[in-house]
């Protein structure tokens, strides 16, 4: 009786939110501006062809998606493609995604410090060298997660609606643009979808793995299983119309972009040319608008993802997964990991500094951070298919398109995806994983024994 009374007086999470809420929340964790930063190097990468590339990598998020909610449906409260491989598939491997995982929780406050950095050296204060404005933003970023400052929910809808403003008011003044210069030729081509002077397969499949940087962050929505109705159904379709609206809207901006100015060599500058085809349309309102909150997205981004991924050091070790005495320190004043804080705002620094130093910091610090992510979408991947097709964890038999057919193909597509990555990210991501190899075997005695799983939620 008291086990019984113990049982139902436990807490359990209300499920109330509904389709649409967790279609809003995906949007609002991709953002509706996702592919702007990544326009003028995504087209030099692919020659021209960043509509092209942003489709591809839909389909690829597409299936993937498909196996996050079939994943979701098992194990609802996990949410995380570490422990779909660990549980799905196999402890270490699932330690191996998560280690993954890590590499691209470290990255984040990196990237946009790169991209922060760029925007101020190249488009206002072009004498400040860049390792100067790094150090300033990964110093500000540092110092204000170590008071324990934290985004606002307000200030995140406030940023958000400002996207949609100035998103809706680009799009409206392309339109015009190109209608009132060459009517509805300028509107409709195919050139951004296909230019046979510059189609190149090749650098199609290597810039589609650049592109992918749009979809990052949907597989967010799966963390929310535990609070929504029909989890199994509506988990699976948020997943996916996230994706699917992230690549048709997405489309329609880079499309825009592509037609206002098709001679994508002529960039001033390649990590900020969305806002010289802002300019092109609708003046320097336009210009600075988007260059505004952009910036403002991309500090909030590396704000939160420097806190994410200190908490993150803090988890470990506290789990003693890694040296407690440094990594499970928190700050008496402020109960902020104040240590993983400060080497959190280091690496992001050193990395921008390195990576700026080879050239095209940003499109590199971005396919490192898809290394990450796409070795964890190709595990996720076959750990529905080795769930559900092999497994078979219900009494009907297994069926071929949903259960073998979309998670191995969507392993193959990830897998050719990740494949194509440019030579830095291979070599820094290869050194990674393979400090994870080592680490996981030297813990479990060989992989004699079942590794500690990395908590990715709040420490």
């Amino acid at each position: 009786m008291a086990d019984s009374a113990t049982t139902a007086a436990a807490p359990r999470l209300k499920r109330v939110l509904s389709l649409w809420d967790l279609i809003f929340y995906g949007i609002v964790l991709i953002q509706p501006i996702a592919p702007v930063p990544l326009f003028g190097v995504a087209q030099d990468l692919s020659h021209g062809h960043f509509v092209t590339i942003i489709l591809i990598a839909m389909f690829a998020m597409m299936i993937t998606a498909f196996s996050y909610g079939r994943m979701a449906a098992i194990y609802p409260a996990a949410g995380s493609a570490y422990t779909y491989v660990g549980k799905g598939l196999n402890p270490h491997l699932g330690f191996l995604a998560g280690w993954a995982m890590f590499l691209d929780y470290l990255l984040q406050p990196l990237i946009n410090t790169v991209w922060i950095s760029v925007y101020i050296h190249a488009r206002y204060v072009h004498q400040v060298p860049f390792v100067v404005w790094a150090a300033i933003v990964a110093g500000i970023v540092t110092v204000l997660n170590l008071s324990g400052i934290k985004a606002s929910a307000r200030a995140n809808k406030v940023l958000l609606a400002a996207m949609c403003v100035v998103i809706v008011a680009f799009v409206v003044l392309a339109v015009r643009f190109l209608y009132s210069g060459e009517g509805w030729s300028g509107l409709f081509s195919t050139q951004p979808f296909y230019d046979p002077k510059t189609f190149d397969s090749h650098r199609i499949w290597m810039a589609t793995s650049f592109a992918a940087l749009t979809y990052i962050g949907f597989d967010g929505v799966t963390t929310l299983a535990e609070d929504v109705e029909n989890p199994k159904r509506n988990v699976l379709l948020a997943t996916v119309l996230v994706c699917v609206f992230t690549g048709v809207f997405g489309g329609l901006e880079v499309y825009l972009g592509a037609r206002v100015w098709p001679n994508w060599h002529t960039f001033p500058n390649l990590e900020t040319a969305f806002m010289d085809i802002c300019r092109r349309v609708g003046g320097a309102v336009l210009f600075h608008s988007m260059g505004a909150i952009i910036a403002l997205a991309a500090f909030g981004s590396a704000l939160t993802g420097g806190l994410g991924a200190a908490r993150l050091l803090f988890g470990m070790g506290r789990d003693n997964v890694l040296p407690r005495r440094l990594f499970g320190h928190l700050s008496p004043k402020s109960n902020t990991p104040s240590y993983n804080i400060i080497i959190v705002g280091l690496l992001a620094f050193a990395g921008a500094v390195g990576l700026n130093s080879i050239g095209n910091a940003y499109e590199h610090a971005g396919e490192l951070l898809n290394f990450g992510a796409f070795l964890a979408f190709m595990g996720v991947n076959f750990a529905t298919f080795w769930q559900f097709g092999v497994k078979a964890t219900t009494c009907k038999r297994p069926r071929f398109l949903p259960d073998i057919f979309l998670p191995l193909f969507g392993f193959v597509f990830c897998g050719i995806i990740w494949w194509n990555l440019n030579k830095v990210a291979q070599i820094v991501g290869a050194v990674w994983f393979a400090i994870g190899i080592v680490y996981v075997g030297i813990k479990t005695k060989g992989f004699r024994e079942t590794p500690v799983m990395i908590d990715f939620g709040e420490p």
